[in-house]
Order: C-alpha cells, then structure tokens, then sequence
C-alpha cells in the first residue's frame, strides 16, 4: 500500500508539473505578445509570481478539491492512481498538440470517474461538482466582461494622451498585471494537486503508521501538511518556467492581436477573476478565464478582430476535458480492479 501511495504522490507531483507546463501560457501569453518581455524572461517571471502565492493565499481550494467532489469515503489509493493516470495522459497529449485545456478540470474529471464507476452516484457530491461546473460558464464570461469594462474605461482616461506614451506607460503596468496574474494562477491551480494528495493521505493515515507520522503530520483529521504546500507551489513554479510553447503561441496570437494596454486590462480582469475564486475555495480555469479577458478585449475592436475559428477549437476541448478524463480514469480504475482485485 506506501508503494502505490509514494507513486501516486509521484504521479500528483508530475501533474502538478504539467499544470505549470500547460498554464505558463495563461500566464504570459498576453505579456509575451504584446513584446513586453522575451518568453525565457516572462516564464521566469510567471514562475517567482507562481510560487510567491504560497506566503498570501490560503488552502481553500485545496479543501474544495480534498472534501467538496467527492465522499471521502469512496476515495482509496487506486482511486488516486487512476485519476492521476487518466488526468495526465489527457493533460500532456493537449499540451502536446498545443491545446490550452483546463488542467483543473481534467483532474476534476479524473477524480470523478473511478468514484463514479465504483460506487456510482450516491458517492459524488452534487453542490460540489454542480458549482465547478457553473463556474465553467461564469470564469470566462466574468473575465470578458471584466477586461472589456475595464479597457473601455482606460481608452477614455487616455484618449487624450500620446499613443507612444500610452503604449510606454503600459509595457511597465503589464509587468504588474501578469504578476498579480500569477499569482492568482499560483494561489488557484497548486492548490488543486494539494487536495488531491491530501485527500489521498488522509484517506490511508489512519490504517499505516508512517504516513500518519511522517507525512500527515499524526493525525487522521483532513488537512493540507505544510510540506505538500510548499512542494506543491514549487514543482507548479518549476513548470511554468518549462513553459507549454505551442500552448503559448495559441493563446498569444491565436485569439487576437494584442498591444500593451489590451494585455494589462486582460491579465488584470483575469487576476481579478483568479483571486476572487481561490479565496472562495472555488477551482475555476485559470485557462478559460484568460481566453474569455482576451476575447473581452478584442471585442472592443468589434467581433471581427477576435479568431473566432481558435475560440472555438479551445472550448471544444474545453468541453471535452471532464468527459474525457472521467472515462479515461474511470477504465483505469476498472483495469486495476480487474488485475487487483480491488473490489
């Protein structure tokens, strides 16, 4: 049993790894775009911002995820196992292919299929999953109407002044827009593996003493060890400085033509949107709020500046991602069970 737990804290880690990998995109897209600055630059960027969400956010939405998706008592290692395998093969083939998917949602979807499979609905939490997925809507409707208000306002605050001037004003204000981006990113996504392997110590410490002792700190009550807080902010930071590049080409000139002014309004909507949500223990995107600030911006060109043919790709896959880790995690389970005997 430590075996099958140390490889799925493993398999988490890896995760969490390539949530960093797919969301730098989120977080620089806009700033590398707008030339403000090179992408080693901005991912390094990204990266300290990732990781200083660890001194200013809480655990809410590593809670969410341990406690809020499914009935604890349906979770085992193998459960963990099985949406960790589900998760990354969905998560490293978009990544692969260059598609900006919900990483968070993709490791919804592979909690929710092995529970679902096993022990069927009576063992889901029904509030839990119906606000993820409402939230699905709302991150990247909130995003675009935020970014487009907000840019709308500062035409008019600026609209006397230089265009080169506003543009040099901008290029610095982005750097503190993407940072505080980031940190929403941080503070929202890394919590996301730390319910997950929270959840799955505690659903072993009260039957292995070493777990117990050494890494959930002795006791069987749910929580998030220090430890996995600060491992977790780490391997996310050390992604995001990997860097998704097909990802980041995507989203930077995919969805539309972006300058200085339009990339701080979108990553400050987004920040907005990302901070908000994790301090309510809510697990949003962090990917559909960024595209839905992006496309709120173009919008203020009119709807023909936006690539609608990129917007639409990206929320195909959007819609694919639960479905698609729930069955894919969901067999995994069914496969382990079967060689296992789990049941």
């Amino acid at each position: 049993m430590l075996t099958v737990v140390i490889i799925a804290i493993v398999l988490a880690l890896l995760f969490d790894f390539l949530n960093g990998m797919n969301d730098a995109a989120n977080s620089i897209a806009t700033i590398v775009s707008t030339k403000v600055l090179s992408p080693a630059a901005a991912v390094c960027w990204a990266a300290f911002w990732n990781f200083a969400a660890f001194f200013l956010f809480g655990v809410h939405v590593a809670n969410t995820m341990g406690t809020g998706i499914v009935e604890s008592s349906a979770v085992n290692p193998y459960v963990i196992l099985s949406a960790l395998i589900g998760s990354v093969i969905w998560v490293w083939a978009c990544t692969h292919f260059g598609m900006p998917i919900s990483v968070s949602h993709a490791l919804i979807g592979g909690l929710i299929g092995p529970v679902w499979f096993a022990h069927g609905s009576s063992a889901l939490i029904a509030t839990g999953i119906f606000k993820i997925g409402l939230f699905i809507i709302l991150a990247p409707l909130i995003g675009a109407i935020l970014s487009f208000i907000i840019l709308t306002i500062t035409m008019r605050v600026f609209k006397n002044r230089h265009p080169l001037k506003v543009e040099k004003t901008f290029h610095i204000l982005q750097l503190f827009s993407s940072a505080v981006f980031s940190l929403g990113h941080g503070g929202n996504d890394a919590q996301k593996t730390m319910g997950i392997i929270a959840i799955l110590l505690y659903s072993v410490a009260g039957s292995n003493d070493f777990i117990s002792t050494y890494l959930y700190n002795g006791t069987t009550a749910f929580h998030v060890p220090f430890w996995l807080t600060m491992t977790c902010y780490s391997v996310i930071a050390l992604g995001t400085i990997t860097g998704g590049w097909k990802v980041i080409r995507t989203l930077g000139d995919g969805l539309a033509k972006l300058k200085p002014v339009q990339g701080f309004c979108a990553e400050t909507a987004g920040a907005i949107t990302l901070i908000g949500t994790a301090l309510s223990g809510i697990p949003v995107s962090t990917t559909h709020t960024i595209t839905g600030a992006i496309i709120g911006v173009g919008m203020t060109k009119g709807a023909a500046s936006v690539k609608w043919a990129t917007a639409k790709n990206i929320v195909a896959a959007w819609i694919f991602t639960i479905p698609a880790t729930l069955v894919i995690s969901g067999l995994i389970y069914l496969l382990l069970e079967n060689l296992l005997n789990l049941a």
